[in-house]
């Protein structure tokens, strides 16, 4: 059996639970998902059963509200003991990142985190991950039994699959652990951009903005459209836009509908995060770059230029004002 965990953040299951859902079928055995959490978890259950698992194991307790990664960690390790996996598959999402291993630790296996694909069998599983800074992609073999894979957001697509799983209750008491830490209070980031991580719409910026002020421009399209904003990784490591924004092997890997390229020229690791994209428009003054061999859409052009043509055009479809772009 191969077992999914399903994440629930802030009271709603988040959609990696059925992209880790295409990554365990292709190891060719039953898969089963994992539910950790208060309140939540029953509609949460109700979700994945009727989604292509073919059995939810749910472990539910008012002490688990919290979401304190050492007790996430004690009460996985319950579902792993009574569901038996051979694999367990996990989102390499904030808060799975820090519980994966304390998990490994608990069950005594082995962990390879942040992984973009999953191959071989249940009884091999061989991982695909970055290195050397996301210059390099390498596959290793995991040891130990279950084999545990931190499988990194949208690396996969999301099963569309629909069944009816049955539901499995796991006893867990919170009491009997030794968990040294505790949640207080959840502080979001204020922001109105739009979330990187689950966007249908990606407008990046690369250094052929040219310098910072450029991603004046990229917001000004990206709030147009209804997208979120994106950044190659020079201009993360050059202090242009912060790390949310980048894209890549060592940023977000992204699979939008539509994805704009702004001056980027499409380094390897930056091509790794964003080439499942539907449909990829690129935007340069160099036509023969990776970028603009790879997208559906290529414009030769100055992107000070493009762009705010593209505004004007999209806001006059829609009857709206002209409104200032970004200067070069």
């Amino acid at each position: 059996m191969i077992l999914c965990v399903a994440e629930i953040r802030h009271g709603k299951l988040v959609n990696t639970a059925f992209e880790l859902l295409t990554a365990a079928k292709a190891l060719g055995q039953p898969v089963a998902a994992a539910v950790v959490g208060g309140a939540a978890t029953a509609a949460a259950a109700d979700t994945l059963k009727a989604r292509g698992f073919e059995k939810v194991f749910v472990a539910s307790h008012a002490g688990l509200e919290g979401q304190a990664d050492e007790a996430y960690a004690h009460a996985t390790a319950a579902i792993v003991a009574q569901a038996k996996p051979q694999v367990v598959l996990l989102p390499a999402s904030g808060q799975w990142r820090a519980v994966a291993p304390r998990l490994a630790v608990l069950l005594g296996t082995g962990l390879a985190s942040d992984v973009v694909e999953v191959s071989g069998t249940a009884e091999q599983v061989q991982v695909t991950r970055s290195t050397y800074g996301g210059n390099m992609l390498v596959k290793l073999a995991v040891k130990g039994s279950p084999a545990l894979v931190t499988v990194r957001p949208m690396a996969y697509s999301r099963t569309e699959a629909s069944g009816a799983g049955a539901v499995e209750n796991v006893a867990v008491d919170p009491a009997a652990w030794k968990v040294r830490t505790r949640v207080t209070e959840f502080a979001p980031e204020a922001t109105t951009e739009v979330d990187l991580a689950a966007a249908e719409k990606v407008v990046s910026g690369g250094r052929g903005l040219g310098n910072p002020q450029g991603f004046e421009l990229i917001r000004k399209l990206a709030h147009t459209l209804g997208a979120a904003v994106g950044a190659s990784r020079a201009t993360v490591d050059a202090g242009w836009i912060p790390y949310r924004h980048q894209v890549g092997l060592t940023g977000r890997t992204v699979r939008p509908r539509l994805y704009i390229a702004c001056g980027i020229s499409g380094q390897i690791q930056h091509l790794a995060g964003m080439s499942a994209s539907d449909v990829i428009v690129a935007i340069n003054t160099d036509k023969d770059c990776p970028m603009m061999k790879l997208a559906n859409l290529a414009v030769h052009g100055d992107l000070y230029e493009v762009l705010p043509a593209i505004i004007a055009e999209v806001q006059k479809i829609r009857g709206e004002a002209p409104a200032m772009a970004g200067a070069k």
